[in-house]
């Protein structure tokens, strides 16, 4: 019996882990994650951890992505990263992934460089013969940006 229990609430916890960007894992500790679909976007967006938490990139898109620090905006650390995760292309089918621990707190913004700049017309710039993301209704992404706020115990 005790087996089958742990079985089931071991199975609910990945279900629950998969279904959210954000969730508890069996250590106790917090564990953050940020999607990177198909669609040249982080995802959430933004997110609020706590000092000494840890941050997990999953890259499902088949093209590569960077995470780069915009170090004009950023009082968290981890001034001048700048880290490419392999799509699916080029990790042999499986999804890159990166992690990141947070200490001081504070914000960090973030882009990916090959989509991350505007136009003279406001759209997003990426590689490729049209210069933009653009879905197939010709709808325009916005820019792959994102921003962890770092939070000590104290402030909630």
């Amino acid at each position: 019996m005790y087996v089958l229990v742990a079985l089931v609430a071991t199975l609910a916890g990945g279900l629950f882990l998969h279904a959210s960007a954000s969730s508890a894992d069996f250590q106790g500790q917090p564990r953050h994650i940020v999607l990177i679909p198909d669609t040249d976007k982080f995802v959430p967006f933004h997110m609020t951890v706590h000092v000494g938490d840890t941050v997990t990139w999953i890259n499902q898109d088949t093209d590569d992505h960077s995470v780069v620090s915009n170090d004009a905006f950023n009082t968290a650390g981890h001034n001048g990263l700048n880290v490419v995760i392999p799509g699916t292309d080029n990790n042999g089918g499986k999804p890159g992934i990166f992690s990141l621990r947070f200490f001081p707190p504070g914000t960090f913004m973030y882009y990916c460089p090959f989509h991350a700049h505007l136009d003279s017309d406001s759209q997003p710039v990426a590689p490729g013969p049209d210069g933009g993301i653009q879905d197939a209704n010709g709808n325009f992404g916005t820019p792959m940006n994102g921003v962890i706020s770092v939070k000590s115990f104290g402030d909630g």
